[in-house]
């Protein structure tokens, strides 16, 4: 390495950044020596699978070779040779078609013991994000029913995003955007009208659940009219099943005139209040709920409609206004305003986009259900020709979660009533369990979610067997407490056998997963890394003794483990999940 050194401040960056460093410094010496034309935006550094292949390796020299007009080895030999000292690195290797293997010191992976303890809690937190203001919004169902397990999974998501986000530096607000205009909200107050008059007629498109009734109890003082006189058939008596529930809607609206609103308030109430209380118990906050009545009410979908259309992208057609989506990728055009005069949900859409957009975020993250892939194309269009940026709106997808029980899927409809609510599933496993077990996956991927598997404490669960990892430590420290008055001396370089080794370079790892997982929108990252260092020392646990004899050693294993129970709370706290002291 070159004859200059480079002490570089453990306390501040992981080894994994203390490298990339390392070598962005050598590379900019080979830039002015024109060895290279150009450094790249980002150095990637791996973390070595096999012992001897060290504790990091990077493919630089491999991506650089063309450019440097020399083979890969021989451009590894000129970034080595211009590696400024670092005390972390005991020695470098040039391995395969040239990759550059990186030995650390025992000190620098010992070191991360320390700053661990004397950070705490705050382990783990950057500032990558520079107070950068991010506007999150999830989950967003229409208030229509009760969350159900398929909400949960876009709850759990966001919760977990917002909560990583914060950790490396960014500042999240949490929305919820609350669909209480449009046709679905007249659909539920009828069907709630329909309970409440007791009719054995009850429509194919109504909603059906149980909560229906409960709704339909609250109402009283309301005329009890027959709304089913001179409505159209219904699907199941040969008729059309839309145009039988329009025909229910108009007449509950004529027939009740101001007590139609009484209705819909206590109907979407009632439904509301138990999602926030859903959400809440679920560890899932918001800073705002936002309401889109209020873009009719403020006038700001009319508004939005007539810049769109001033602006040359709204046509008429069949006395309907369309935008031209189309002009901006989307597969075919969009109606905005109906024949009748009533906006589109996407007009709301719009209109609410613009509204947040004005709010001056740096960043606006939406995430949607897999099923609105679709939409994604019209939104952003829609962004675009009101002369916003659309890379300022990131929008997420959720795949769907499939609850199994006794190994059989469990069948569920919306809209007949027949669904496991948000509130059954976490009563039945534990919010921790159904935290976990949501961000288990990659959030695009389809999910299985085994009902006996999260209930179970076996080491296959892998809520359990994390927070087992964390139960144990205290229970070791608590042990240690009372068995030992003095404290105890620490010498860390005598953490050098196999189990100790594996430990610490998890450890070593915690940083850069986190700050991984954040940037990408990926729980799921920490959430392996949380099983894969739990294993570790589980592992470390069945082949070592802590409380020991000699005083140096005790003490030496005793702030390793302790550093891991800290890495695991902050892990599971991010993740919306407890760590037990005991279980």
């Amino acid at each position: 390495m070159a004859a200059g050194s480079l002490e570089l401040n453990y306390y501040k960056f992981n080894m994994k950044e203390q490298i990339q460093i390392l070598i962005n410094d050598s590379l900019k010496a080979l830039l002015n020596e024109k060895v290279i034309t150009e450094i790249p935006k980002s150095i990637r550094i791996d973390h070595s699978k096999e012992k001897d292949q060290g504790d990091f390796a990077t493919n630089i020299a491999l991506v650089l070779s063309k450019q440097a007009k020399c083979s890969p080895k021989i451009l590894a030999e000129k970034i080595l040779a211009n590696l400024p000292v670092c005390d972390a690195i005991e020695k470098t290797e040039i391995a395969g078609p040239g990759f550059i293997n990186f030995f650390m010191s025992q000190e620098s992976n010992t070191s991360i013991i320390e700053n661990i303890i004397a950070e705490g809690d705050n382990y783990g937190l950057s500032d990558t994000g520079s107070g950068q203001r991010i506007l999150l919004e999830f989950v967003s169902a229409n208030p229509t029913g009760p969350l159900h397990v398929g909400h949960g999974r876009g709850a759990a998501y966001g919760a977990t995003l917002s909560n990583l986000l914060r950790a490396v530096g960014f500042e999240v607000d949490n929305e919820y955007y609350v669909n209480d205009a449009g046709r679905q909200m007249d659909i539920l107050a009828t069907s709630v009208y329909l309970r409440y008059i007791n009719t054995d007629s009850f429509p194919d498109n109504g909603y059906k659940g149980e909560y229906i009734n409960s709704i339909a109890d609250q109402i009283s003082g309301i005329e009890k009219i027959n709304i089913l006189v001179g409505a159209s058939a219904d699907e199941r008596d040969g008729g059309d099943k839309e145009k039988h529930i329009d025909d229910l809607i108009s007449n509950c609206k004529k027939a009740l005139n101001d007590d139609y609103k009484v209705l819909f308030d206590v109907a979407i109430n009632s439904i509301l209040e138990g999602i926030k209380k859903d959400l809440s118990d679920f560890g899932v906050d918001y800073q705002k709920w936002f309401f889109e009545q209020s873009l009719i009410d403020s006038g700001l979908s009319d508004n939005t409609v007539k810049a769109l259309k001033d602006s040359g992208y709204i046509y008429e057609k069949g006395n309907a206004l369309w935008f031209k989506t189309t002009k901006f990728g989307d597969e075919k055009d969009r109606v905005v305003v109906r024949e009748n005069g009533i906006h589109t949900y996407f007009a709301s859409d719009i209109a609410y986009h613009l509204e947040k957009l004005e709010r001056g975020y740096d960043k606006i993250i939406n995430i949607w259900g897999a099923d609105h892939h679709g939409y994604i194309a019209r939104v952003k269009a829609s962004i675009e020709a009101l002369g916003y940026d659309q890379n300022k709106l990131e929008i997420l997808l959720v795949q769907f979660a499939n609850l199994y029980r006794n190994g059989r899927k469990v069948s569920m409809s919306t809209r007949s009533g027949s669904f496991v609510t948000l509130k059954e599933l976490c009563d039945e496993v534990g919010n921790d369990a159904a935290r976990f077990f949501y961000v288990l996956r990659k959030s695009e991927q389809h999910m299985d979610f085994d009902l006996d598997l999260a209930k179970s404490n076996t080491n296959e669960n892998p809520v359990f067997y994390i927070q087992y990892a964390h139960a144990r430590i205290c229970s070791v420290l608590k042990q240690a407490k009372i068995k030992f008055k003095s404290p105890t001396l620490v010498d860390l370089s005598l953490l050098n056998n196999e189990a100790e080794v594996l430990l610490l370079k998890s450890l070593n790892r915690y940083k850069g997963v986190l700050k991984s997982s954040a940037v990408n929108y990926e729980p799921h990252v920490l959430a392996y890394y949380l099983r894969e260092l739990a294993a570790n020392f589980h592992s470390y646990y069945n082949s070592s003794e802590f409380l020991v004899g000699d005083d140096t050693l005790r003490g030496s294993r005793l702030m390793l483990i302790k550093a891991a129970r800290q890495v695991l709370s902050n892990g599971l706290n991010l993740l919306g999940v407890g760590a037990p002291e005991s279980m």
